[in-house]
């Protein structure tokens, strides 16, 4: 066997592997399409399973976002925050902030 002669060629065992390839390379394709459409529609399923108020907007934003991708990130971040909590802890962050009371930076 030289370097320039190719193994399989004309036999049925380059059928065989030309079918075999190509049903790989179909299910590759096909998994990836699956894997990227589970993954997009990941702020749908969050929103469903925690029944958030903006399941209309998040899912017109998730569609929106096959073509504009960063409008699929605010779907993301409006289905994973929840506002209302956060607004509440940053009030209550600003409402309790820490007094100086060291005699120190009081005389200076």
């Amino acid at each position: 066997m030289s370097l320039l002669s190719v193994p399989f060629v004309g036999t049925g065992a380059d059928t065989a592997l030309h079918v075999v390839a190509g049903i790989v390379l179909i299910a590759s394709v096909a998994a990836a399409i699956y894997g990227f459409w589970r993954f997009h529609e990941m702020p749908i399923n969050k929103a469903h399973s925690r029944n958030h108020q903006q399941i209309g907007l998040i899912t017109a934003l998730t569609w929106i976002g096959f073509i504009w991708h960063w409008v699929w990130v605010i779907a993301v971040i409006i289905a994973f925050v929840d506002i209302e909590k956060a607004v509440i802890n940053l009030r209550d962050t600003w409402k309790h902030s820490p007094t100086h009371t060291n005699k120190e930076e009081i005389e200076s």
